[in-house]
């Protein structure tokens, strides 16, 4: 069992940087990828950036590539997600997710967080 809490959302200017956490609580931390889902309103929820289980691989979604960093301290159970050069389409509500399987389907994913909101203005 995992759980999974985020911090870090807010509300901020189009061009600013914020950094999301997300705590994990369980010994087996370092056994799962880490995910960062967004949802904006009407929209599908998609994964816009994930790591393994060791932090050696990473993926990103295109519309992110370049602008959001994720990462993990397994020492601290937590993985953060870097974002700058925020743009209003950035505007979200961002869930972490762990999964124990190689891909980007939400179904992948067994433990979310609660999810926090981004909201980028003009």
């Amino acid at each position: 069992q995992v759980q999974l809490v985020e911090s870090g959302g807010g509300l901020v200017q189009a061009g600013d940087s914020l950094r999301l956490s997300c705590a994990a609580s369980g010994r087996t931390f370092s056994s799962y990828a880490m995910a960062w889902f967004r949802q904006a309103p009407g929209k599908e929820r998609v994964c816009v950036a994930r790591i393994s289980s060791s932090g050696g691989s990473t993926y990103y979604a295109d519309s992110v590539k370049g602008r959001f960093t994720i990462s993990r301290d397994n020492a601290k159970n937590t993985v953060y997600l870097q974002m700058a050069s925020l743009k209003p389409e950035d505007t979200a509500v961002y869930s972490c997710a762990a999964g124990r399987f190689a891909g980007v389907a939400t179904s992948l994913h067994n433990y979310w967080g609660q999810g926090t909101q981004v909201t980028v203005s003009a």
